[in-house]
């Protein structure tokens, strides 16, 4: 049975003029053809969907999650492991996020729920796996149970190896400190040993897995890109030289605004201000955000106008609203529509390795798509009037009413 959509506004993430009142004809998963006008004389077997003018486009990404956390005290694991399924479920079909790439898991959950999502017919995002994500001891977020805290190049070495048994698609290696945790772990902070970055970062090398690299600092985010991590993720405070390094070695930037423009003094639109009253951060936490924020806010723009590789992730919770907070702050600090548009579909699928199938609306790829009501290059929160998310052409949300 084919699927076809009429009466489509297509912004397919290549040319950033929507194709107007087109066709688009799905079946056996893919995207067979886009037409101009009306459909194809169809067959009875074939569902219709008039779209009535609305925009369809490809299925946004969040390309740096932790869908558990935070875990309320007694949480059981299995609450836990049921939690992070539905969280991702959730992003699905109240956002329209149909990929995700986890920055850190605890017990190899996002690599189960990877699994079991990657079935026929599951209604749930395709998930890029890191497991654990490796630290020093007294390393970075220890609290959030998806560190492994690692000492030395053999105690690295052992600790991704067995992140490669666990079927990882990726090593995450945190580098440096963070905004978010006690006094000790600060983002201006570097923790691992010349011999124990090195180690790692060979080691993957070897094995050919891609490093995730938690990098906040000018020093480590160089070290990272010297060493050849695939992606930086914060890069907090940058120089020219790293974002000349960014340049030239093709390394992808993850820039997580949210992480430092969320804060209550930062908050602006409803989302933004019902988001932060929710988290509840701790004082010693806002202020840290707040101090952070405006170089934050530098680095990303230095590495938007230099043309750095960068794509969209939120690292925070819950699912449903990550994704299309980061996207309203990358408009509200700087990047136009389409690049923060582009940055959550087309640039993160080729981030992750499947540009050839996923992250834009083109003939042949997977029909990972969503319809939204109103243009989102005219204003990116119109991404949030969700009418219907599709995985592989199948309609796993429908709320047109």
């Amino acid at each position: 049975m084919r699927l076809i959509l009429t009466n489509a506004n297509v912004i397919d993430c290549v040319n950033p003029d929507p194709k107007t009142q087109a066709t688009v004809i799905i079946e056996d998963g893919r995207i067979l053809e886009i037409r101009d006008g009306g459909p194809p004389t169809n067959n009875s077997e074939d569902r219709v969907i008039d779209l009535a003018g609305s925009y369809l486009i490809p299925g946004l990404w969040d390309v740096h999650i932790h869908p558990e956390h935070p875990v309320p005290a007694g949480t059981t694991v299995a609450q836990i492991t049921a939690d992070f399924g539905q969280n991702l479920q959730r992003g699905m079909i109240e956002a329209g996020v149909t990929a995700v790439r986890s920055g850190g898991a605890r017990d190899f959950m996002d690599v189960a729920w990877r699994n079991a999502f990657s079935g026929p017919g599951a209604a749930g995002p395709r998930v890029f796996a890191c497991g654990n994500f490796l630290t020093t001891t007294g390393g970075h977020f220890l609290t959030s149970g998806h560190a492994r805290e690692c000492d030395g190049p053999y105690g690295y070495a052992e600790a991704i190896r067995d992140q490669m048994k666990h079927d990882v698609d990726h090593i995450k290696l945190n580098l440096t400190g963070g905004i978010m945790g006690p006094r000790w772990d600060r983002h201006t902070e570097s923790f691992l040993l010349p011999e124990e970055i090195e180690t790692a970062f060979a080691l993957c090398r070897q094995r050919n897995f891609p490093v995730m690299a938690h990098a906040t600092n000018p020093e480590a985010v160089k070290m990272a890109i010297k060493l050849g991590a695939h992606s930086v993720e914060h890069a907090y405070i940058t120089d020219e030289d790293c974002i000349t390094d960014f340049v030239s070695s093709g390394t992808w930037y993850v820039p997580t605004l949210s992480i430092s423009q969320l804060s209550p003094n930062l908050a602006t639109t409803e989302h933004e201000k019902a988001w932060a009253a929710q988290k509840q951060l701790a004082p010693d936490l806002v202020i840290r955000a707040d101090t952070a924020a405006a170089e934050h806010r530098s680095s990303f723009q230095k590495a938007l106008s230099a043309g750095v590789k960068m794509a969209l992730g939120s690292d925070i919770s819950p699912m449903r609203e990550s994704a299309l907070l980061e996207l309203g702050l990358w408009v509200k600090c700087g990047a136009t529509p389409w690049q923060a548009l582009t940055a959550a579909t087309k640039n993160a699928a080729e981030m992750c390795g499947v540009g050839p199938e996923l992250g834009t609306v083109e003939p042949g790829k997977l029909a990972d798509l969503i319809v939204v009501d109103g243009n989102p290059l005219d204003d990116i929160e119109n991404i949030r009037n969700l009418e219907l998310v599709m995985k592989e052409g199948r309609v796993v949300a429908d709320h047109r009413g």
